[in-house]
């Protein structure tokens, strides 16, 4: 059983009952007995196939699913919605509180704390996403759950033919912004001189907006030590299309 760690608040949501946690589906989603399905928002579990053919289980997957049913399996429950809820597949997509012994406790952190899911936001649902990082900073440290796998390595940006063989895959990368530009409607923070080849992270025109409204400037980041998290693409190089500021955290300012 995934170990209960004392977790901070995760306040400003809408509350509602949730009745019992009746299925665990994998790390990061379950079933409840009125049949809603809920995406526990926030965080990216290793992932199981589900039926998916030819998809391979990603280390720690089992894990990950049985540490969320210990947790959280036959439990009462409420559920905090802070952005979109529901995703395109109808599921809900909320924090999960379950109520045990010790008291109320939230999903999310604990799995989070725990090394056994990263956390992963959306533009439109970025409620509590400190204390997420909070957690997950405390895990890697202490090298706990999928950081201690090599599969959940932090990337380094000075390495682009390293991240082209992840294309695909959600990663987390580390490095130093060369440059940082404004070219038409977007901005590009370069990691290497030779942008045709080497390690880019693009920030698109609605995602600067949300920059914008929350007082932040992404061409202040240049010569900063940055982690970017999202999904690896190839165009120019190995790339990370940056949708909203909590996928870019500021390690070392310039």
């Amino acid at each position: 059983m995934t170990s209960i760690v004392p977790g901070m608040a995760c306040e400003g949501l809408r509350m509602v009952q949730a009745g019992q946690v009746t299925e665990i589906v994998d790390g990061d989603t379950v079933m409840l007995d009125s049949g809603l399905v809920v995406r526990l928002i926030g965080t990216q579990a290793p992932k199981l196939p589900l039926g998916r053919e030819g998809f391979e289980a990603w280390p720690l997957a089992e894990e990950s699913k049985a540490a969320l049913s210990a947790l959280a399996l036959g439990k009462t429950a409420r559920l905090g919605y802070g952005g979109e809820e529901k995703d395109r597949y109808g599921r809900a997509l909320a924090h999960l509180f379950v109520d045990r012994e010790e008291g109320e406790v939230w999903a999310q952190y604990q799995m989070v704390a725990n090394g056994l899911a990263r956390v992963y936001s959306f533009p439109d649902n970025r409620n509590c996403l400190d204390q997420l990082f909070s957690g997950e900073t405390q895990a890697r440290a202490q090298r706990l759950g999928i950081w201690a796998d090599p599969y959940y390595s932090v990337q380094a940006a000075d390495r682009p033919d390293a991240l082209l063989a992840r294309v695909g895959d959600y990663e987390l990368v580390e490095g130093r912004v060369l440059l940082a530009e404004k070219s038409g409607p977007r901005v590009y923070l370069n990691f290497g001189r030779f942008w045709k080849e080497d390690f880019t992270a693009v920030i698109e025109a609605p995602a600067l907006r949300l920059f914008e409204r929350d007082g932040l400037d992404p061409l202040a980041l240049e010569g900063a030590l940055v982690r970017i998290r999202g999904w690896v693409d190839e165009r120019d190089g190995p790339r990370i299309e940056v949708t909203h500021p909590e996928q870019i955290e500021v390690m070392a300012r310039p």
